[in-house]
């Protein structure tokens, strides 16, 4: 992402109550994550496996998980929260159902490999949040 989006993606952030401390190389980690993680989900929800549905429900969480990180007018500490700990929840089942073919499907070992960076990634930003409240 550009210096300029990141700088006023950045003003927006540390605008939220408790937030002045974010750190901003990990929103950013974890928006790339959740950007990845949404790709490969979605390649993967066409091989039209039993992981399929839970494939495409994961790249819809990640979508939305990453735009609203983009966006954070009106957004509050807690509601972030649990919307990184529902795209961990997300992730955590999209895995879980792929690694079921990894050993035969590469596109399903690919999409439980980002699916548990995207999880890692969300944890380090909650991680930085209960830090910097």
């Amino acid at each position: 992402m550009d210096s300029m989006m990141m700088g006023a993606m950045s003003a927006d952030m540390k605008a939220m109550p408790g937030m002045a401390t974010m750190d901003m190389a990990v929103m950013q980690a974890c928006m790339d994550a959740c950007s990845a993680c949404e790709q490969a989900c979605t390649v993967c929800s066409v091989q039209m496996m039993d992981c399929a549905p839970a494939c495409m429900n994961c790249a819809d969480m990640c979508n939305t998980m990453m735009r609203s990180m983009m966006r954070m007018q009106g957004m509050t500490p807690a509601v972030m929260m649990a919307m990184l700990d529902a795209c961990i929840a997300m992730c955590q089942m999209c895995m879980e159902e792929c690694m079921e073919h990894a050993a035969h499907s590469e596109v399903c070992k690919m999409c439980a490999q980002s699916c548990k960076a995207c999880m890692d990634a969300c944890m380090d930003m909650k991680n930085m949040m209960m830090a910097a409240a």
